[in-house]
This record gives C-alpha cells, structure tokens and sequence, in this order.
C-alpha cells in the first residue's frame, strides 16, 4: 500500500520535536505539505523544516495564550490556502505533588488545561467550520494511555486533560461525519522524548521498561506511520476511534 499525500496540506501542533517532528516528518515523505507549529523553537523548527522532502511552512502560536489561538487556523487558511488535516499533537506534562500549596497546584492544573484541551478545541471548532464548507476533513487528536488508566498523582491534571480530549474528539466524529469531517483519537504510552526524559530522570528507565510487554521504549518513529495513514482517507471508517501505541502497557 502507498499512501499518497501529494496536493494535502496538514497543520501539525507542537511539530518541533519529538512526536510532532516525527510525524510532520513521514507526512512530507508521504507528499503532504506540512505547516509546522511551533512555539519557542524556531531552531529545531527550522532544522526540522530543512530536512523536508516537500514544501512546508513555520507557524507560530502560543497554545496557553488563549487570545492567540483564536483565529489562528482562519489566518493560517487566509495564508496558505485550504487546510486537509489537523493534527492536534502539542501538549504539556507538568508535573507538581498532590500536596502542594492549592494555589500553586491550581496554576499548573490551568496552564496544563488551556494547552492540552481549551487550544485544541479552539483550533478544532475553528478547522471544523472550515472543514464543513470544503465537506472534507481530518482530525488527529493526541491524547495519552494517561486518559484511560490515570496517572500518577504528580500529573493528575495531565491524565485529565487527556481524557477530555477522548470524549470532545469522539463527539466531533459522531456528529459532523455525514458533514465528510472524520476525527481519530491516537493514545500513546511513554514514548522517549524530551518531555519524557524529564519523567525519566525523576523515576528512571526501568519504571516505564517495567511497564510495558516490549523490551523498547515506544519512539516518535513508531506513531507517526498510523497518523499518516489516517490524514490519508484510507482509514475514514475508523472516524471516532482510539488507537493505543502503548506497546501493550495498558489495553482496553
């Protein structure tokens, strides 16, 4: 099978390292020309952007400047032109103790909220109405096993953040999909990136070898294949599904 993205154009969040690069990455090999999100990090967005095979854009945006994030994808559309597929990949993991003073527990549970849900709704609910006009689209959602059998108590607002991004997504994909907008839930386990390196340093590489049924840690090189296949058009009838890449650490 060949998965032809040649005239797709597919917004990739959070596209300047780990799994976002990963994926932007098999997205230009796979033809699609690919707006790649970034934040602070130009210089490995850029580095990134000049080892594409296929043309690509550098965007910025601020995720947890709400402000900002409305009427970013309607500017980007203005720009570039029509928009194929979003994939919505940015998120933060921060972590605090459960007995941490509430004030301070209540900053980090509000900037974890406002990235890895409140954005991407906005950005959703913007490239729907979009998408609805052209009768055609796609959404990638990013979630986490964390959505479904919790997290430690450091990342408690982590784990729900990515809950709700499981039921927001499912209920795009129930009720626009006779409108042509199909919507894909991806749950990865702990993946070696530079966010998981920071839980990595804190309990060590063999509390998330232990917890998995591979002898590798899942890499960004592993979910980025599935993605493609579903901006593609070649998976729509499995609109509304979650697709673990957990490497059978937790199954349901």
């Amino acid at each position: 099978m060949n998965i032809d993205l040649s005239n797709h154009r597919i917004l990739v969040t959070g596209a300047s390292r780990g799994i976002g690069a990963a994926i932007a990455s098999q997205l230009s090999k796979s033809g699609a020309e690919v707006l790649l999100h970034f934040n602070k990090n130009i210089t490995e967005a850029k580095k990134l952007q000049d080892s594409l095979p296929n043309p690509s854009h550098l965007v910025t945006c601020d995720l947890s400047d709400l402000e900002s994030v409305k009427g970013w994808i309607p500017g980007l559309i203005k720009t570039f032109g029509k928009i194929d597929a979003v994939v919505n990949n940015a998120g933060i993991a921060i972590g605090i103790p459960d007995n941490a003073p509430t004030a301070e527990w209540m900053d980090v549970w509000h900037k974890t909220m406002d990235v890895n849900i409140h954005a991407l709704a906005i950005i959703s609910k913007e490239f729907i109405e979009h998408a609805r006009q052209n009768k055609n689209g796609r959404i990638v959602n990013i979630s986490s096993r964390a959505a479904f059998r919790g997290d430690t108590p450091d990342y408690l607002a982590y784990a729900a953040s990515k809950a709700a991004i499981v039921s927001y997504t499912r209920s795009i994909a129930r009720y626009y999909g006779k409108e042509g907008i199909k919507a894909f839930l991806i749950a990865p386990g702990f993946t070696r990136t530079d966010m998981a390196n920071e839980i990595l340093s804190q309990y060590g590489e063999g509390f998330a070898l232990n917890d998995i049924a591979l002898n590798q840690l899942t890499e960004p090189k592993d979910i980025a294949p599935m993605v493609t296949l579903l901006c593609s058009g070649l998976a729509d009838h499995a609109t509304g599904c979650t697709i673990d890449i957990n490497a059978g650490s937790y199954v349901h």
